[in-house]
């Protein structure tokens, strides 16, 4: 069985091909630049829409197949950017419409869980999915992905692209902050936000930004400083939940996850609680439109399907909201 996914949910477009037998046979994503500051929803959902059928084709080359071999159409119907989600979800059921073929919406935050254990063959993992939309640390338990922590504000992803942009660094802002981090030793103080098993970045962001302003710091030591605090506070409110769950395995996904201190703290989180760390491939762990084919495969194959009255997008669809029934 062939699953084609359509990945939308922000500024890239993502065509994905995927196999019941977990072959990824194409994973096309057409970047998408926005000529200043962030995301702006509708210049990114213009560009889904003139891409859209030239992505598709361009994924089914890749895959050396034609449409007649693909068995089901998924596609991302939230949580996202509504202009964006809305573009792929009618992509989506146009082809499923002229073509006949089984509709299946997948949660984007339940698809990176998903694409992940396939990736990796985790079983069980207690997940750290980390991205420019999304800063969650979840768990299945008694048929859903339960939420154990999560940003009370702005994601991770978001902050470090918001302070990249003030400091006129390259977008995405997290490989330049990566790199000049490297090149910091000076520790800044900023403030530390942790709720319970929630954080909080928001106030991180303008203090960072604040000290920007100042000028009275390098710009490595700044990133230096953000990365060290940001991903501490990750770190935390992760141990925490693994202590809390006994989760045999420690997975990292979202776009974030490539982040080699971030992955780093992730690997000694884990062998220091006896769970088996797993870090995502960044071709599998960005968002990606083979993360949304796989999730509907199995979704399908569970018994789901989307009716095309029922696939409207939801851009506030939480990902324990969602029954998982391939995993019982």
């Amino acid at each position: 069985m062939i699953s084609l996914g359509v990945e939308s949910t922000a500024d890239n477009l993502g065509i994905g091909i995927v196999s019941s037998d977990k072959q990824v046979l194409a994973n096309y994503i057409k970047i998408h630049v926005p000529q200043e500051g962030g995301i702006h929803p509708r210049e990114a959902a213009r560009h889904h829409s003139e891409n859209m059928g030239k992505a598709i084709k361009t994924a089914l080359d890749q895959a050396e197949i034609t449409m007649k071999d693909v068995d089901i159409i998924s596609f991302a119907q939230g949580p996202g950017l509504g202009p964006c989600l809305r573009t792929g979800a009618t992509g989506a059921r146009a082809l499923a419409t002229y073509l006949k073929k089984p509709l299946v919406g997948v949660n984007h935050c339940v698809a990176h869980v998903e694409v992940g254990r396939m990736a990796t063959d985790a079983v069980d993992p207690l997940t750290l999915y980390v991205s420019g939309g999304n800063t969650i640390v979840s768990g299945y338990e008694s048929g859903r992905y339960r939420i154990f922590g999560e940003t009370l504000d702005i994601a991770i992803g978001n902050c470090l692209d918001t302070f990249a942009r003030a400091a006129g660094l390259e977008y995405p802002g997290g490989p330049e902050i990566e790199r000049r981090a490297r090149l910091g030793d000076k520790l800044i103080r900023l403030p530390y936000v942790v709720k319970g098993m929630d954080l909080s970045y928001s106030g991180l962001l303008t203090a960072i930004t604040t000290e920007l302003m100042t000028g009275k710091h390098d710009v490595n030591d700044l990133c230096f400083s953000l990365q060290e605090t940001a991903y501490a506070m990750l770190g935390e409110i992760t141990e925490r939940a693994l202590a809390h769950t006994n989760k045999p395995e420690l997975l990292l996904t979202g776009g974030v996850a490539a982040n080699k201190r971030l992955a780093g703290i992730v690997i000694d989180i884990a062998e220091d609680h006896g769970a088996t760390p797993y870090i995502v491939p960044i071709r599998l762990a960005a968002d990606n439109g083979a993360m949304i084919a796989w999730t509907g495969l199995i979704a399908y194959k569970a018994g789901h399907q989307t009716p095309l009255d029922e696939s409207h997008v939801n851009p506030y669809w939480r990902m324990d909201q969602v029954k998982v029934p391939w995993r019982n």
